[in-house]
């Protein structure tokens, strides 16, 4: 019986990385239409009211995000340089295609199809550990050796800044300060220049930390002042999610985000945070399960986006973003939530108002609301911060991402939006003792734009796939809510909410998922996550949105115009875009 798997495993090991057949790949014509899934989006960022110490500042960061592209192609497969410089060459259309939708990916698996090739030559399928771990490792191989570690050297082989490689007959661990070295210099050389250049004390903290925490391997301090950071100029730069980890979800990815801060609308939001506690002693779970003391703070920034890259800046387009994932971190400071104005608004005027004229009833295409579509993003990286974080289960301190392994980032996704849903219901049933009245509007219409406005943006994400952990989080949600009622097809084939069961089906969801979190419990989430499936019903209606964008491609038009790559023509791009001088639109 053991050989018997032992060959399954092998087999279905060299599936994955067996070169993908050439006559099954994309032809010109079908490559642009995959392409055209990602609608062209300039993002110009007004810039003028920083200081000049902070717009010299800013050309060294924008160059030092671009290093992060780098060392984020070498974690995702060890052919993906080589590839895209082979890429770079070839001027025919259809090499000049597979350069276009490569670099949307940042590699030659489609992020919209789990990751399956469109290149020829490359395995044809993205490998499950990405560059992280030796190709042919399996989890069975990886847990075994693991288990002749010592406990420290087991935790540094699931920590998040190591990778694994082959040492000889052995397996070894590889810091990343180690791995990447090189980009990692050229990295913090940038960034030390950009703090020698702004007059802020606090971004000038953090980009020195952060400078020694990529030749040090230690996130710590870097992480806690970057919970510190209040400048006008608000980076991300580092290594955070774990996502291209799916073998275990272990191992973080580098990405930057270089933004400019809305100090209007992240003032305004800010009361949101003094809810959380509120909140967290009211989640619909056991009440063994809350944690009576969240973190010390949960600041909210409101930014527009100059340039994404690395892990920020393939296939869908981050719209915000909850960090640290460091529990020590976020059981001192708290995490910080960041909302990518530009970008969120780009998503809903390409994207979801289409979606929402050809999925939703027509009585119901009227509820759907930017204001609602942003405050529930808002609400889904606050709700990463709450619930379960530091868990027992039989009888040792763990964390729900260590126990439910590579089902983690699916589940998580899931419970940041059902808990998002339950506790802005819930914000809005006690608005005026929480003082949110100023912020939150609330009554049944409010209510009705909410619910409509969420099952609009569902089909948006269902529509990311099975492979990325937001589209599979999402098609479980879909079909749990709607066996319970929540969401009805009508007989022309849209749909709508049910009012009557829709909160009640949120929140036994919430609870589930919460509970799943809770309890470690691995086999729970299979469970759960057997529902993540597009059931044939709802794959006919999403046929209809065929020429609705999936998502945009940002095209990063101030950042290019303020450091210029050696080599490349900046384009000078026409029509909407998103614009952070423009009045920032509310909805009521």
């Amino acid at each position: 019986m053991k050989t018997r798997f032992l060959l399954i495993a092998l087999l279905l090991t060299c599936m994955s990385v067996a070169p993908v057949a050439e006559e099954k790949l994309p032809d010109l014509a079908q490559l642009n239409a995959m392409a055209a899934r990602f609608a062209p989006t300039p993002l110009r960022v007004d810039t003028a009211r920083l200081s000049a110490g902070d717009q010299q500042a800013l050309v060294k960061l924008i160059q030092a995000a671009r290093v992060l592209d780098t060392i984020y192609m070498n974690q995702l497969w060890s052919g993906d340089l080589a590839l895209y410089k082979k890429l770079q060459t070839d001027k025919a259309p259809l090499g000049q295609a597979r350069l276009h939708y490569f670099w949307i990916n940042k590699g030659p698996w489609e992020d919209l199809n789990e990751f399956h090739a469109f290149i020829p030559g490359v395995p044809a399928r993205k490998p499950l550990g990405a560059n992280f771990y030796p190709l042919d490792l399996t989890k069975d191989g990886f847990e075994q050796w693991l288990a002749t570690l010592s406990p420290e050297q087991q935790e540094q082989g699931k920590g998040f800044f190591t990778v694994i490689r082959q040492q000889g007959a052995r397996l070894g661990i590889v810091s990343y300060n180690q791995e990447y070295r090189a980009d990692l210099e050229k990295c913090a050389a940038l960034l030390r220049e950009a703090a020698a250049l702004t007059d802020n004390a606090s971004l000038k903290r953090f980009l020195t930390a952060r400078a020694d925490a990529f030749l040090s391997n230690d996130y710590y301090e870097s992480d806690v002042a970057w919970m510190d950071l209040d400048a006008p100029l608000d980076i991300t730069i580092g290594p955070y999610e774990t996502y291209t980890d799916e073998l275990f979800g272990y191992k973080a990815a580098y990405e930057a985000y270089i933004n400019i801060r809305d100090d209007a609308e992240s003032a305004k939001l800010a009361a949101f945070s003094q809810a959380l506690q509120r909140i967290e002693n009211n989640l619909p779970e056991d009440a063994q399960y809350r944690n009576p003391k969240l973190g010390a703070s949960a600041p909210i920034r409101v930014v527009n986006e100059i340039i994404a890259s690395g892990d920020g800046a393939h296939g869908i387009a981050t719209a915000a973003y909850n960090l640290p994932n460091d529990e020590r971190v976020v059981a001192q400071k708290g995490s910080k939530r960041v909302m990518l104005k530009n970008v969120q608004e780009a998503k809903f005027r390409t994207v979801l108002i289409s979606i929402a004229s050809r999925m939703l009833a027509q009585r119901e295409r009227a509820d759907v609301s930017f204001e609602q579509f942003f405050t529930h993003i808002l609400a889904h990286e606050l709700m990463h911060g709450l619930g379960p974080h530091q868990i027992t289960v039989n009888g040792q301190s763990t964390n729900p991402r260590q126990q439910l392994k590579e089902l983690y980032s699916a589940i998580e996704e899931a419970k940041a939006d059902a808990t998002g849903l339950w506790a802005l219901q819930f914000m809005m049933d006690h608005a005026k003792e929480l003082n949110l009245t100023s912020v939150l509007h609330n009554g049944p219409a409010a209510e009705r734009q909410l619910y409509t406005t969420f099952l609009a943006s569902s089909f948006r994400a269902l529509r990311f796939g099975s492979g990325d952990a937001h589209g599979k989080g999402m098609a479980m949600q879909f079909n749990y809510i709607a066996d319970r009622g929540g969401f009805v097809q009508q007989p022309s084939g849209a749909y709508a909410v049910d009012f009557a069961k829709i909160k009640q089906a949120v929140s036994d969801l919430t609870h589930d998922l919460l509970t799943v979190e809770a309890t470690g419990d691995y086999a729970g989430a299979q469970r759960m996550l057997a529902l993540a499936v597009i059931r044939p019903n709802v794959a006919q209606q999403l046929a209809k949105l065929a020429n609705v964008p999936v998502d945009i491609e940002p095209i990063f038009v101030t950042a290019d115009e303020l450091a210029p790559e050696p080599g490349k023509q900046v384009t000078r791009h026409k029509g909407k875009s998103s614009n952070s001088r423009r009045k920032p639109r509310r909805q009521q």
